[in-house]
């Protein structure tokens, strides 16, 4: 790998997403060399001093301190926090972990193939690329085990991936086999006409028969592994959604991606007063059905096939805990 990875999973993410390079990478992928200690000028933003202190980048030191690699007296503490007298600062220095996906003799769920283009209907709980946390078992380990050739467009890491979902999501996914396909895909992604229809459980009775969220999503400002609706360093995002079958305290929705932001349809029902049921991130603490996951599921992906320009659809029902669920749902409103 040419001194690249990729950032950790976290759903629906069109192909244009940003690609953290040795400069700002995550310090989850790299493994530790050491540490070093020191103290730095009362009142000087820990960020700042950090980095006049290593001689590195402003945001590669800011990556260290979000992965939690820097330190104030033994405690995390935020890029912007204030150094104070006698305070001691840790750093653990880290060098780039080089990472190849492997081949891996994991079952797939193969919709349909051919010499361009590959749709599966991943399971819930598998991971679709390599990343920290995740090095093997993921969609691409089957995938390099399944096929001999996958676009190179998205590096080692991510051999044929277009677009992914987060890893508790269930559904449909197509892979590009050559890079042609890829390129192909990508702009139909880009251009807003790949059709994809999830199915979402999500908190309380949405009363309105259908509806459009129309807002735009970031990192969260006080928390950067999480997304959410803010209006400043975020990108344009649109969730359309009609109601499918209203339960007690319940929903089933059927939720139109117009874009593809990182965990939209998530942060949207939230943002919404409407949860994802299962969501670890952005549900309730309370997981009144112990799901080990949100209920939300590609069902339904269209495309354009990048050789042959015939529109291609694809639909695979809901998991079994996400049908069990609907009808233990329904028992409880017969």
């Amino acid at each position: 790998m040419e001194k690249m990875l990729n950032e950790p999973v976290i759903e629906d993410i069109e192909f244009e997403e940003e690609v953290l390079s040795e400069e700002n990478l995550f310090p989850s992928s790299r493994q530790s060399t050491g540490q070093e200690t020191f103290e730095l000028e009362e009142g000087i933003r820990l960020d700042v001093g950090v980095t006049d202190v290593m001689g590195k980048s402003r945001s590669f030191v800011q990556g260290l301190i979000a992965q939690e690699c820097v330190k104030v007296n033994g405690s995390p503490k935020k890029a912007n926090y204030k150094v104070r007298q006698g305070d001691r600062i840790e750093v653990k220095i880290p060098i780039l972990r080089e990472s190849v996906a492997d081949p891996e003799n994991i079952p797939l769920d193969i919709l349909y193939e051919d010499e361009d283009v590959l749709v599966v209907n991943k399971r819930q709980g598998m991971v679709v690329h390599p990343a920290p946390g995740a090095w093997t078992g993921t969609l691409v380990n089957a995938l390099l085990y399944h096929c001999h050739n996958l676009s190179g467009i998205n590096g080692v890491l991510r051999p044929g991936i277009v677009h992914r979902i987060d890893k508790d999501t269930s559904g449909i996914l197509v892979v590009a086999k050559n890079d042609i396909a890829h390129q192909g895909l990508a702009a139909q992604l880009k251009a807003h006409t790949m059709a994809r229809k999830y199915r979402a459980l999500v908190h309380g009775v949405v009363l309105e028969p259908s509806g459009t969220v129309d807002a735009p999503i970031g990192r969260d400002p006080s928390d950067r592994k999480r997304m959410a609706v803010v209006m400043h360093h975020s990108k344009p995002a649109v969730t359309h959604y009609t109601v499918l079958e209203r339960f007690k305290e319940t929903t089933l929705l059927e939720a139109r991606l117009e874009t593809g932001r990182t965990h939209q349809i998530r942060v949207h029902m939230v943002y919404i007063k409407h949860p994802v049921l299962g969501d670890p991130v952005y549900g309730p603490k309370k997981n009144r059905f112990g799901l080990q996951g949100q209920m939300l599921h590609a069902a339904h992906l269209g495309f354009e096939h990048p050789r042959s320009g015939e529109w291609m659809e694809f639909d695979v029902p809901v998991p079994k805990v996400f049908a069990e669920l609907i009808e233990k749902l329904r028992e409880e409103v017969s």
